[in-house]
């Protein structure tokens, strides 16, 4: 089952996508596209640690990415593992960092410990969450769970954890030892997608159930709010770097875009024709990006930020 996020900007102008065997780096500005890994050819890491647990990978299929950091993460459907810095030749570190059979890397998150170190977070289907270290890609931990965990995301303070997966019961757990603080009861299904709004309250859980549930961190006991998509589950959630807007993308067709400032009752939906491979707000909140993964009409789309009377926040 595909997880649709392969897409992230990084600036106004600058966005990494998948295109089949590549990841591409798109400028908006140039309006041109540059090839930054190949996963088609068999991948050797350069980075090399005692005791670490790199390895040669050959013909990834890359199921889910992060770029933040000036770092790159990929996701592969054998359970692989693929980090690179954006501003050096080669791969800083590969491996498979699970053997099962159904090993499938759901998502890979890069966010900041609560002493500011950089980690990455891995979602498998093996039930587990490792955490590695951004520095050396040691695996610092791993946190085993009840079912395959589809998704993780790490609040803004880098406290807490939220993990999703095969179950209608979305958990948040203590991200430093993986115990779990909450227990999220609603959903009716299993749990694809989740994100923090950035004052670190609210957290926003996709279901396969077709809504997306917002909850406030400081009561659990039940969902504060339960946001309709039109047709299919709910695949990948996003805040704006501001807080003001959230977006959320169904598995094809549609995106719907919610003004937290009106408790997401005004909003917008972006109807679209093709299968949804990401979506990525701009980290200065002005763009929304929407990969379009059809074979006939793969796109990228490119939504802009509207003002009015250049005081006035408006939809797109």
């Amino acid at each position: 089952m595909m997880l649709r996020n392969l897409l992230w900007a990084t600036s106004k102008h600058d966005v990494y996508l998948m295109q089949n065997y590549s990841v591409m780096h798109w400028s908006s500005l140039r309006r041109s596209g540059k090839e930054v890994l190949n996963v088609a050819k068999p991948i050797v890491p350069t980075l090399k640690y005692p005791g670490s647990m790199a390895q040669t990978l050959s013909r990834v299929q890359i199921s889910t990415m992060a770029v933040k950091d000036n770092l790159l993460v990929a996701g592969g459907f054998q359970g692989e593992l693929i980090c690179k810095y954006l501003n050096q030749s080669g791969v800083a570190f590969s491996t498979k960092i699970t053997t099962d059979e159904n090993a499938i890397t759901n998502a890979v998150d890069i966010c900041h410990s609560p002493t500011g170190s950089v980690r990455i977070i891995t979602a498998n289907n093996d039930a587990q969450v490792r955490v590695f270290d951004a520095g050396n890609f040691m695996c610092l931990n791993r946190f085993c769970f009840p079912w395959s965990v589809n998704n993780t995301s790490v609040s803004p303070d880098g406290k807490l954890l939220a993990v999703l997966g095969d179950s209608s019961e979305c958990l948040v757990a203590d991200a430093q030892s993986g115990k779990v603080l909450g227990n999220l009861k609603g959903h009716l299904d299993y749990s694809f997608s989740s994100a923090w709004h950035p004052d670190g309250r609210i957290l926003a859980t996709g279901n396969q159930d077709t809504t997306c549930r917002l909850w406030d961190i400081r009561n659990l006991s039940q969902s504060v709010s339960v946001l309709k998509g039109r047709m299919g589950a709910i695949r990948a959630i996003r805040f704006t770097s501001d807080g003001r807007f959230m977006a959320m993308a169904e598995p094809a067709d549609f995106v719907h875009i919610f003004d937290t400032k009106c408790d997401y009752v005004k909003g917008q939906e972006i109807d679209l024709f093709g299968e949804i491979a990401g979506i990525s707000f701009s980290p200065d909140s002005e763009a929304l990006f929407i990969g379009v993964a059809d074979r006939t009409y793969g796109s990228l789309l490119e939504f802009n930020r509207r003002h009015y009377n250049c005081y006035l926040d408006s939809l797109l």
